[in-house]
């Protein structure tokens, strides 16, 4: 199963991936977490997104990435793309990069939510973190958030209408009850979902 979840910051897409990684046992592919690795390992692709990834911008080499990851033993009977692509371009890469090796994506899953909420959303957790005077997450500020959501909507929403194009779209309630969301992506997927 190799699957894609969208949506913007804060519709669950964690969540969701945590359930259907220990569901189907394939793993959740943070191109973050991998770019993070690669610098930290001083990798040549590592060295070369250090500088632009301090400067918040988007790294080009997150493809090749992807393409070593995916050859990896525990990714051989599918995996969650999370964080990738976050461009048109890059869904096009990723479309060549697979058909390169013979793979598909089995589906894309879409997580609408409403934005305002999602605001609400953060900033009763900022509350309840600083109730019970633990620090606060710098991407909890609810200000960052929303800045993060104009990004979304600007460079990451256009992926909407290019899977929808090729057919491969399902757009699911974000806003659901989470056990609700789970049990939608595994009818989506064809899972049987009663163990979840």
């Amino acid at each position: 199963m190799r699957l894609i979840l969208l949506g913007p910051p804060g519709a669950g897409k964690g969540t969701q991936s945590a359930r259907i990684v220990e569901k189907l046992g394939i793993p959740q592919l943070s191109t973050g977490d991998m770019l993070r690795a690669a610098v930290a390992a001083g990798t040549p692709i590592g060295m070369r997104a250090k500088d632009v990834m301090a400067a918040g911008a988007l790294v080009s080499d997150e493809i090749g990435i992807v393409a070593d990851r995916i050859e990896e033993p525990d990714a051989r009977r599918g995996f969650i793309l999370d964080g990738f692509p976050r461009t048109v371009p890059q869904a096009e890469a990723l479309d060549v990069m697979l058909a390169g090796k013979g793979m598909n994506l089995d589906a894309v899953i879409e997580l609408k939510v409403d934005a305002e909420a999602l605001v609400q959303r953060i900033a009763k957790r900022v509350a309840d973190t600083l109730a019970r005077g633990e620090p606060v997450r710098k991407d909890d500020n609810p200000e960052a958030f929303k800045t993060r959501l104009v990004a979304y909507r600007e460079q990451t929403a256009p992926l909407s209408d290019y899977y929808a194009q090729r057919g491969m779209l399902t757009v699911l309630d974000g806003m659901s009850a989470i056990d609700a969301v789970t049990d939608e992506i595994f009818r989506v997927l064809d899972v049987e979902a009663a163990s979840a």
